[in-house]
């Protein structure tokens, strides 16, 4: 595999010709990611020139809908699944509050869901809500010492009552990347359907969800060098089963039952920008793909690959400088082949604290709860105080994350 070119990538990215943001290092990507190229184009096309109603009879209106269309099989062959099993919503919260209303409906009082304590509260909040209407709610406990999910504890809460597991494929706070491939074939063989949340994992390399064996796979467009959007896939057999919980004129077509509102079209239509962005990488580094002879699966397979090679090369040493520290605390493995680079850190202060002084250091962190209280109280870490939380992708460079370590060394 060849390495990535990281100046190429970063060529990808007006961000880094900002002069507002010139000098400083980003590390808060968990937060969300820079914005490609392709994606600013596109949007800006659209609402340049199609800012219309889509799919209509004039052509504006039905460049739009192309459009629209284009983003939605794109991705969704990317992600290795059929283009109506991909739908988008206004963030994945909400596309999870609307998969907990349809499951809460389908089933009934007695029947269980099992969620972890690892989750962001995304992907396990609407789930226990459902407690109120009978569901009974079983947590899946991480490690309070490492984080871990272990899979033989998942195997304990498994029983014919279970229709759903809801797991992360990576916590925003552990960074450890579970092995949603046999979680799910775990779930499958004890007849439960399973929701993996992608939110912390998509943007270090598209998965192949068909590949993992997902029924549902969530994450977040914007985290992925697109716009604010929720990316929802529901595998065919379990969306046509759920109640439709959109206009019932709508029912009928998969990728809207599961969306209430009317959809952001020129952010739908912009999302195309996160595959033109995967297929710049795969043409820079592997060849052109004019000629299709590669699957969009393949080439997001090899982009992946050259994303998490790169990741993993540069978050070692970003481990070894914290694990030999006294005075903070690693939440999640420090080895890098076994996690996200996406690092939490509990001090003797604040997170928010911290991320302040490294602020005047050029370094662009995050400091706070995340949204992962329960992962955080699991760990034993007071969400009020929060962690120091340091995260980059594939655009990060080797320089970025010496001056990450040589600020920490200064301020901690």
């Amino acid at each position: 595999m060849p390495t990535l070119d990281v100046d190429f990538v970063r060529a990808q990215f007006p961000a880094f010709a900002e002069p507002g943001l010139a000098g400083q290092a980003f590390f808060e990507n968990a937060g969300g990611s820079y914005t490609s190229r392709f994606v600013i184009d596109r949007l800006t096309r659209f609402y340049r020139s199609r800012k219309v109603q889509p799919h209509g009879a004039f052509e504006a209106s039905q460049l739009a809908g192309a459009e629209m269309d284009e983003g939605r099989a794109r991705l969704a062959a990317m992600l290795g699944v059929a283009t109506d099993e991909l739908s988008f919503g206004p963030s994945t919260s909400a596309n999870t509050y609307v998969l907990a209303q349809a499951f809460g409906q389908w089933m009934r009082p007695g029947d269980a869901i099992v969620v972890t304590n690892q989750d962001h509260e995304a992907n396990t909040g609407p789930w226990r809500r459902l407690a109120a209407a009978g569901i009974e709610i079983r947590e899946w406990r991480m490690d309070p010492d490492t984080g871990h999910l272990d899979p033989a504890d998942l195997e304990n809460l498994l029983d014919d009552k279970v229709r759903l597991v809801c797991f992360p494929h990576c916590s925003n706070v552990v960074g450890e990347v579970n092995d949603a491939m046999a979680i799910c074939a775990l779930a499958r063989a004890a007849g439960a359907f399973t929701c993996v949340d992608g939110v912390s994992y998509a943007p270090h390399g598209l998965p192949n969800v068909a590949r993992l064996g997902a029924d549902i796979y969530l994450f977040s467009a914007y985290k992925t060098y697109g716009p604010h959007q929720g990316c929802m896939v529901i595998r065919r057999p379990l969306g046509e089963t759920l109640p439709n919980q959109a206009h019932f004129f709508n029912g009928d077509t998969l990728y809207k039952r599961f969306t209430p509102a009317g959809p952001d079209h020129a952010q739908i239509a912009a999302s195309a920008g996160i595959a033109d962005h995967v297929d710049a990488l795969h043409a820079h580094h592997f060849g052109d793909v004019s000629d299709g002879d590669t699957p969009p699966a393949m080439r997001a397979d090899a982009v992946h690959g050259l994303m998490r090679a790169h990741e993993v090369r540069l978050l070692q040493p970003l481990l070894d400088f914290v694990r030999q520290r006294n005075d903070l605390r690693l939440l999640g493995p420090d080895r890098a082949e076994n996690r996200a680079p996406t690092v939490a850190l509990a001090l003797n202060e604040p997170g928010a604290d911290a991320a302040a002084r490294l602020a005047g250091s050029g370094i662009m962190a995050g400091g706070g709860d995340f949204y992962a209280h329960r992962a955080l109280q699991g760990q034993g870490v007071d969400p009020a105080r929060g962690v120091l939380r340091l995260s980059f992708v594939h655009y990060t460079t080797k320089h970025e994350v010496d001056r990450l370590i040589a600020a920490l060394d200064q301020h901690l």
